[in-house]
C-alpha cells in the first residue's frame, strides 16, 4: 500500500481539486437548516446537470439512483484525462498520483462514516457486493449448524438473499424480524426473535419501502449481547442522515455510491480490523496477493485482500469527490430540506382520497421515500401516465417482493416517490396534480 501523501502531495491530487469546488462553503449553521427547509427555494438543482439541463424534469427515483452533480462528472472526466494509468501497479507519476487518488478516497470515506481507520475500507462494486462479501466471507467462519441469522422482513434482496445461501450452506435458520403497522421493530419482537442462538443480525438502517430508520445500536446492543455481529445495510440511509458507525457499534457496514450522487459501479465495505483480517478473500487474482508460488500464495493485507484485479480507480475518485459535495451542502440541511419535502408531499396526497400510503402517517417516519398506490390503478399504469407529465417515480416491487407479500400488497407492487435535496415544492405539486391526472384518465 502507498504511504499516505503528505500536504504537499495532496495540493496535487484530484481529490482535492474535488474539495476546492466546494471548500468556500461553511459548514451548515441553524439558519442553513432553516433555509434548507424552504422548498420553494431551489439552490441545489443548477449543481446537477441532468436537472438543470431539463427544467421540466421531476425526478422523484432517487432511492433507485440519484443524479450527479457537475464536481462527480468532472472529477471522474478528470481522472482519465490527467492521471490515467493502473494504480498500484506502476512507480511511474501518473500510476503513483493514481493510487494516490485511491488512498485519498478511502480517507475521505472513512471519516464521512466516522471510520476509525481508512485500511478497514474496501472499496467493492455496489453495496450488494459489500453485503455478499460478508455473507460469503465472514459468515462461514462464524456459523454453525443450528445458529440463527436474523434479518428483518423490509430488508432488499441484497441484504436477503446472501443470507439465505449463507443459512443454507451452514446448515443456519434464518430469523425474520416483522414490524408493527406504523414499521417499527418493536422490543417485544426484539426480544422473541434475539436469542442465544443468533450469531448474526443484519438490518437495512433505512427501508428502500417504508423510509422507516431501524433502530440499529438497540439491534447492534442486543445481538453483541448474546456474542453475535451485527450488519448494516446503510444503502438508503448514508445519503439521508448521519452515519456513525462507532455510535451505530456496527460489525460491518454497507452503502452505494451511485445512491450518495456518486458514479455507477462503486460500493463501500466497512468492517471491524480484527474481522475483516479473519476472513478469507472473496474474490482472487490481480492485486489482493502478496507472494504466488505454482501451489500456493498468500494474501495482501486489508483491504487490497478484498479488492481483487484492477479497481475502478476513476470511479473511486468520483466517490470522493461525490462525498465532497455532501459535505459541502452538509448532512443536517440535507436531512432538514428532505423532511420538510416529504412532509408536505404526504399532507398533499392526503388531499387526495384515492391514495393509499404504505407504512407509518407520520412524514418524520419516511426518510425521502413515499410508498403508496392510486385505488384500484397498476402501478406501473400510475408511473407511465406519470412519465407523459415527466414526473419520474418508481412502480414494482423494489427489490423488496418478502415485505409487499406481508404487507398484502396487491400485485405485489406499489408507486414510490423518493426524494432528494435538490428537489423542490414545485416537483411535488407536479406529482401531485399528476396523481389527479392518473385518477381521471381512468375514472372520468
Amino acid at each position: 500500500m502507498a504511504a499516505s501523501p503528505n500536504n504537499a502531495e495532496l495540493d496535487r491530487t484530484a481529490c482535492a481539486v474535488a474539495d476546492a469546488a466546494h471548500a468556500a462553503q461553511a459548514s451548515a449553521t441553524a439558519d442553513d437548516i432553516v433555509c434548507a427547509a424552504n422548498i420553494a427555494e431551489n439552490p441545489y438543482k443548477r449543481d446537477f446537470p441532468l436537472l438543470a439541463n431539463h427544467p421540466d424534469l421531476v425526478f422523484l427515483d432517487s432511492a433507485a439512483t440519484a443524479q450527479r452533480p457537475a464536481v462527480v462528472l468532472d472529477a471522474q472526466r478528470r481522472f482519465y484525462e490527467e492521471m490515467n494509468a493502473n494504480a498500484l501497479r506502476g512507480l511511474y507519476r501518473l500510476s503513483v498520483e493514481a493510487t494516490e487518488a485511491i488512498e485519498i478516497a478511502r480517507q475521505r470515506v472513512a471519516r464521512f462514516i466516522g471510520a476509525p481507520d481508512a485500511h478497514d475500507i474496501v472499496l467493492t462494486r455496489n453495496a450488494s457486493e459489500s453485503l455478499n462479501i460478508v455473507a460469503k466471507a465472514f459468515a462461514p467462519t462464524v456459523l454453525e449448524p443450528g445458529d440463527e441469522v436474523c434479518i428483518t422482513i423490509m430488508e432488499h434482496h441484497s441484504n436477503l438473499i446472501p443470507w439465505q445461501q449463507a443459512c443454507r450452506a451452514a446448515g443456519a435458520k434464518l430469523v425474520y424480524l416483522y414490524p408493527d403497522e406504523n414499521g417499527v421493530i418493536t422490543p417485544e419482537e426484539m426480544d422473541a426473535k434475539i436469542g442465544p442462538k443468533t450469531k448474526i443480525l443484519s438490518v437495512v438502517h433505512v427501508s428502500n419501502v417504508l423510509g422507516v430508520q431501524n433502530p440499529v445500536e438497540e439491534l447492534g446492543r442486543r445481538v453483541h449481547a448474546q456474542g453475535g455481529y451485527l450488519v448494516v445495510d446503510g444503502a438508503q440511509s448514508t445519503p439521508h442522515i448521519h452515519v456513525d458507525v462507532q455510535e451505530i457499534d456496527a460489525d460491518f457496514f454497507a452503502f452505494s455510491a451511485h445512491k450518495l450522487f456518486g458514479p455507477f459501479g462503486m460500493g463501500v465495505l466497512w468492517g471491524r480490523d480484527e474481522l475483516l483480517n479473519a476472513m478469507p478473500p472473496f474474490l482472487t487474482g490481480g492485486e489482493m496477493i502478496d507472494s504466488v508460488t505454482e501451489q500456493d500464495a498468500t494474501w495482501a493485507p486489508v483491504p487490497e485482500k478484498f479488492e481483487a484485479g484492477t479497481q475502478d480507480a476513476a470511479g473511486i475518485y468520483a466517490t470522493a469527490a461525490a462525498i465532497a459535495y455532501v459535505e459541502s451542502v452538509g448532512i443536517d440541511v440535507i436531512a432538514a430540506r428532505e423532511r420538510a419535502l416529504v412532509r408536505y408531499c404526504m399532507e398533499e396526497m392526503a388531499k387526495l382520497p384515492f391514495i393509499t400510503i404504505i407504512g407509518s402517517p407520520d412524514p418524520d417516519m419516511h426518510h425521502g421515500v413515499i410508498s403508496f398506490n392510486v385505488n384500484g390503478i397498476h402501478p406501473h399504469d400510475v408511473a407511465s401516465i406519470l412519465d407523459m407529465d415527466q414526473v419520474a417515480i418508481r412502480a414494482g416491487h423494489h427489490c423488496a417482493q418478502p415485505l409487499l407479500t406481508w404487507l398484502g400488497v396487491e400485485n405485489l407492487a406499489c408507486c414510490r416517490a423518493s426524494l432528494a435535496f435538490y428537489n423542490d415544492k414545485k416537483d411535488v405539486d407536479a406529482l401531485i396534480a399528476g396523481l389527479g391526472n392518473v385518477w381521471r384518465t381512468f375514472n372520468g
